[in-house]
């Protein structure tokens, strides 16, 4: 019998001229750029605040602290593949995970098959299981005024019992 879990993830991060603008993994060219403690890849923090949610983990800030030296600059992916590792010595796998990231520019459609193929390799899962998809607001709050970036992701997690 299976043990399914499911989790949520939400996050946000401001956007400012100048800051690389990492997202699912990967570096877009944009002139702007999220700011943060790490790289500040709001993608990859929903995934894994939704897959420790699942597994009753609490949240990313809990076991990646903005407060530790450490983890300033650090590649998000690294972090996921942590998450990853703790789940998996927990007993679960990742059945799939649904995201969304909301942002008025750049456009992420095409990039969205290499965000799947970057974030399947890290997490070693089928890309079949990863599912990103891409609003804008309209042109409404701060996410349509292009001041910051917000992502949400939920996922399903089972357990063998």
């Amino acid at each position: 019998m299976n043990n399914f879990r499911i989790g949520f993830g939400y996050d946000v991060h401001q956007l400012r001229e100048g800051q690389e603008f990492w997202l699912g993994g990967i570096k877009l060219q944009h002139h702007k750029g999220a700011v943060g403690h790490s790289d500040a890849d709001v993608l990859v923090h929903v995934i894994c605040d939704a897959i420790l949610g699942a597994a009753n983990m609490r949240d990313i800030g809990f076991h990646f602290s903005d407060k530790d030296p450490q983890y300033k600059g650090i590649d998000s992916k690294i972090l996921l593949k942590d998450v990853m590792q703790l789940i998996r010595r927990e007993g679960f796998e990742l059945g799939n995970l649904d995201s969304t990231v909301c942002l008025q520019a750049p456009k992420l459609s095409p990039h969205i098959p290499e965000m799947k193929r970057c974030l399947a390799k890290v997490m070693n899962v089928e890309e079949g299981l990863i599912s990103i998809k891409a609003t804008t607001t309209e042109q409404l709050g701060f996410v349509g005024r292009e001041e910051g970036v917000s992502a949400y992701c939920v996922a399903l997690i089972s357990k063998k019992t």
